[in-house]
Order: structure tokens, then sequence, then C-alpha cells
């Protein structure tokens, strides 16, 4: 089950009410073991499992319904820049969304949460995330022990500088870290 699911509900509910900051990082789904022998499922399912939860929040109208959750995805959302498209207007524009949730519902939702850059501060991954989600929602991870914080610094210093560069490292995240309060 993906964070969407009905089973959630009593949870996102105390959750919302508690105005709590919610981490979500992928595993490897049942549905999608073993694909393509030899290859590990953090190569892409990681990504893909991130995304499906984050279409699942959407789709389902959970994260409509959670607006005081602070929901933040590892990855930079996984797969989520190379299928946004299909977010904000395919399914949008298809049964059964179509006249029930809006592109502009889409938008918000997702210029609303929060990424991390843990395996995406390359060039291509990062400015791709920036494109679709303000920098203010973009927040410094590194998937240590995978990747070092070494990297993923040099990564964000080629693709941002000053402001935009310590908001990402370090002011985003403090943000979040100021609203959080002991429950």
């Amino acid at each position: 089950k993906w964070l969407g699911h009905p089973a959630f509900a009593p949870v996102f509910d105390e959750l919302n009410r508690r105005k709590a900051t919610v981490y979500t990082h992928p595993t490897g789904a049942n549905c999608c073991v073993n694909l393509v022998p030899g290859l590990p499922e953090t190569v892409v399912e990681y990504g893909a499992d991130t995304t499906r939860t984050i279409a699942n929040l959407i789709f389902s109208g959970a994260s409509q319904r959670y607006q005081d959750i602070t929901f933040i995805f590892s990855h930079g959302g996984g797969v989520l820049t190379a299928v946004a498209e299909r977010f904000e207007i395919q399914m949008v524009n298809t049964p059964p969304y179509k006249g029930k949730i809006s592109r502009e519902t889409v938008d918000h939702e997702l210029r609303r949460f929060y990424y991390d850059t843990a395996q995406v501060a390359n060039a291509v991954t990062i400015r791709a995330l920036a494109d679709l989600v303000p920098t203010s929602q973009i927040v410094f991870g590194t998937d240590y022990p995978y990747r070092t914080a070494a990297e993923h610094v040099a990564g964000l210093a080629k693709a941002f500088d000053g402001p935009t560069l310590r908001a990402i490292e370090r002011d985003n995240a403090l943000r979040i870290l100021l609203n959080l309060t002991p429950a």
C-alpha cells in the first residue's frame, strides 16, 4: 500500500492534526521484485516507488485532505520529473480524475512538497527538479553511505550558487525544523 491508501487515514488524520513533518524513503514494492535479473531494485524501482506514493497521495485526494502535513520525499521525488507531465495533463484529462482533480491542484501539491537531493545532485536531475518545483522546496540529502555528502555538495555547487545554494544546503530544512514542535 502506498501512503494515500485509505488504511492509513487514521494515522494521517493524527499527523495532520499535529501538523507533522513526514519524511519518506522508498523500498522495493512486492510487485516489482527481480524484474531485470542482476539489476538491483535500488537502480530503478526505488525512484518509481517514491513517485508511486506521490501519485497515490495526490490522486487519492489524501494530500489535499492533509494540507497541514509537511511531506519530504527522498531522491528528488524519484522519477517524478520524468513523469510530471503525465500527472499534470494526462491524469487530469482522463477518467476517473477528469473533472475531479485539476492541473492546478496537481501543481499546487507538487510545489508544496519538499524533495531531498540524495542521488539527484547531478546537473541534469537537479535542474529538472528545480524547473518543476521552487528551489525553496528542495532540501539537502546525501543517501549516505551509498554516496558522500562531499559528492552532493560538489554537484549542487555546479548547479546553484549564493542564496539558492545556501537555502538548499541549510535554510530550507531549517525552516521546516523551526516549525516542528513537540507533540
